[in-house]
């Protein structure tokens, strides 16, 4: 998991990918290339195994490396496998973390893959200065707050780095709270990877079905 920084006054654009997800992509990275060489070490018959390889060096890349939480000075970009959502700073209206990263806006909910809540044991692995420092907003009623807002949690990192910048922007008078109901929420679907991962499958499928 990334440890976030203090951003305060921060300009340009930053991004958050869990170390978790990186560590994960260069695992099934590794698998990859070992079932492509022993693909090709095998002559003709290997070579039906080139496309499970790509299959498996594909899911790393597109679950676990692709998917990151970006901010920049127009807003918060949360790239997910399946779509790209980009929520403009004036549209946002809360961030919550009850399952992963999600910020809430007149138009709706977005959640990022790349942030999720933690589960039992990242709960307690929590410290004391996990605690410390975060934005006002990371709070409920009488201090209280979620397990997801921890600061050594995925959520919680990817929720200070938002609260952080939304808060000086806020506090510097630069959000023009009166386009809330109005900024528009960006949404693209990411057909690329989705239709390379449809041809992949379907290469598999007819392979494992052909040896069958």
């Amino acid at each position: 998991m990334t440890t976030p920084q203090n951003p305060n006054g921060a300009s340009g654009t930053e991004e958050f990918r869990p170390r978790t997800s990186k560590t994960l992509a260069y695992i099934m990275w590794a698998l990859a290339v070992i079932a492509l060489v022993s693909s090709l070490a095998s002559g003709a018959a290997g070579l039906l195994g080139i496309p499970l390889a790509l299959a498996v060096a594909f899911v790393g890349y597109w679950l676990f490396w692709f998917p990151k939480v970006m901010l920049d000075d127009g807003g918060v970009t949360l790239v997910n496998p399946v779509r790209t959502v980009s929520v403009p700073w004036p549209a946002l209206v809360t961030v919550d973390t009850k399952f992963a990263l999600k910020l809430v806006t007149p138009s709706g909910s977005y959640t990022a893959w790349a942030a999720p809540a933690p589960g039992v044991v990242g709960t307690y692995r929590a410290k004391p200065n996990d605690v410390r420092n975060l934005p006002g907003t990371s709070f409920g009623p009488e201090g209280s707050m979620r397990p997801g807002d921890l600061k050594n949690s995925d959520s919680g990192a990817a929720a200070y780095l938002v609260r952080s910048r939304w808060a000086v922007l806020v506090e510097s008078g630069r959000l023009d709270v009166d386009q809330t109901e109005t900024a528009a929420v960006a949404i693209r679907h990411n057909w690329l990877h989705v239709s390379a991962a449809v041809v992949l499958v379907l290469a598999v499928a007819l392979i494992l079905s052909g040896l069958g």
